[in-house]
């Protein structure tokens, strides 16, 4: 264990953007495996960012990551169980939801406060598909099949996530139908609609892109601001008559605020070196994932930035968890 005097400690703590002061003594870090908790389930967009991220941190550093799922509670499981955690070997992957969840539910039980931003290190557009027997091959027809069908179900990613207001806020808002949400997590709410579960579906992309390419969904319109270069023929929901509209899922990786400047300082060196190798970037990009390039205080400000454009979605949209 080694000291470290209060110049020197303020500088690190500065450099990284931290809120809260760190420990007044620091050991080198990692001192044991380090873990990351996603806060959604095995082959969710998320899980795949963290393992992904975790393999190529290992390949850097030599040190351990262990990658484990807590899903529940449109993220918050995993999200409280990281804060609580705060043993400074405990890292959080998240969507979007982090920044929505304390707007969406009547007490998540934390807030952006609680948390350091590392990086955002992925997004990907959201899409809307439907199941085969649907009469619906544009954005038109299906609001036009909603209309004739008040209460249709449609699956998406979980409460909270922007598949959910994002439709909520296209649906109800803006094309004035009534969808009923159905919440199956991101994986699921694909698997949903070829199962007929639910004849709707809104995911982010990545988890639908191989059920649209085996013709077992019909993709309707990607979210995104332009079209999707895995998509190349499927139209976005700004093209088919909302212009402007958008609604992308981010992916990020979060530290309790507590966490020691040590630990905060070797994140933000290898983190943003992981994500920016060249294979790992050709990975992501297959499955519709783009890095932003986006850590530490920019991170932080986009993530609070980003709670702010989805708390206007929620009081117009009337969304709520509770």
């Amino acid at each position: 264990m080694r000291s470290i005097g209060m110049g020197r400690r303020a500088a690190m703590a500065g450099a990284v953007g931290l809120l809260a002061a760190p420990r007044i003594a620091l050991a080198a870090w990692p001192e044991r495996t380090i873990r990351i908790l996603v806060a959604f389930p095995p082959g969710s967009s998320t899980d795949v960012v963290a393992r992904a991220l975790g393999q190529k941190f290992t390949e850097q550093t030599g040190h351990a990551v262990v990658v484990e799922n807590r899903a529940g509670a449109g993220g918050n499981l995993g999200t409280l169980a990281v804060k609580a955690a705060n043993d400074g070997h405990t890292l959080l992957m998240h969507s979007t939801a982090i920044c929505v969840n304390p707007n969406l539910y009547r007490n998540a039980g934390y807030t952006l406060e609680d948390f350091a931003t590392v990086a955002v290190v992925a997004t990907a557009p959201n899409a809307l598909f439907v199941h085969p027997s649907v009469p619906a091959t544009n954005l038109a027809e299906l609001i036009a099949y909603i209309r004739a069908n008040p209460g249709v179900g449609y699956a998406h990613s979980g409460t909270g996530t922007t598949p959910h207001l994002g439709a909520e806020l296209l649906f109800r808002t803006l094309a004035g139908v009534q969808a009923t949400p159905v919440a199956f997590g991101p994986a699921q709410a694909a698997t949903a609609v070829v199962g007929n579960q639910a004849p709707i579906g809104s995911t982010s992309l990545p988890p639908a892109l191989p059920l649209i390419r085996d013709g077992r969904v019909r993709p309707i319109a990607v979210a995104g601001a332009q079209r999707d270069p895995t998509l190349p023929d499927v139209p976005t929901v700004a093209e088919q008559g909302y212009p402007g509209f958008e609604a992308s899922t981010w992916f990020g990786l979060f530290a309790p605020a507590r966490t020691s400047a040590e630990a905060m300082r070797l994140l933000l060196e290898q983190v943003p070196r992981a994500m920016a190798a060249p294979d790992l970037k050709a990975r992501l990009a297959a499955l519709s994932l783009t890095d932003p390039g986006l850590s530490g205080e920019a991170a932080q400000r986009f993530v609070r930035a980003q709670a702010e454009v989805w708390a206007g979605v929620i009081r117009s949209s009337g969304a709520t968890a509770d």
